[in-house]
């Protein structure tokens, strides 16, 4: 007997599809790696979707986090700085005439800032393919190499 893990979406011209064949002898960990494929895929996608000007957003973070190590100082350093006037102009700059997107879009700050310094607040397919070595990522699309 089988399980299967799917995920389908098909929005506009964004099209995904997530698919795990889940057996008796499926470990935990492999199904934890298919779920946390979706919830990334889904994360970025879901404020894209917005409208809101992500790169103006990823450039104040870059900003806010360089020359910053994965140490909590750095990062409660950083934390604090998204509460400045230059991340509030950031995320005017982001949402435009669109107020109701600022709480949205300093949620994305956080999550940002969170990741740039790697930091982790949600499960992810880097963290468990490190826990577990027989899990692998998957290659990024490009060119192949010619047989």
């Amino acid at each position: 007997m089988s399980d299967t893990i799917e995920f389908s979406a098909k929005y506009r011209n964004w099209v995904v599809i997530k698919k795990a064949t889940v057996h008796e002898d499926t470990k935990p960990e492999e199904v934890a790696f298919a779920l946390a494929s979706i919830r990334q895929t889904l994360d970025k996608k879901a404020f894209e979707f917005l409208g809101m000007d992500l790169g103006s957003l990823d450039a104040y973070v870059d900003t806010v986090t360089s020359g910053k190590a994965k140490r909590y100082n750095d990062l409660a350093e950083a934390i604090q700085a998204l509460g400045s006037p230059e991340a509030k102009a950031a995320v005017q700059k982001a949402v435009g005439a669109n107020e109701e997107l600022k709480e949205i879009a300093g949620t994305y700050l956080l999550r940002r800032t969170i990741q740039n310094l790697k930091f982790d607040t949600d499960m992810n397919q880097e963290m468990l393919a490190k826990a577990y070595k027989h899990l692998k990522l998957p290659k990024a699309p490009g060119r192949k190499p010619k047989a």
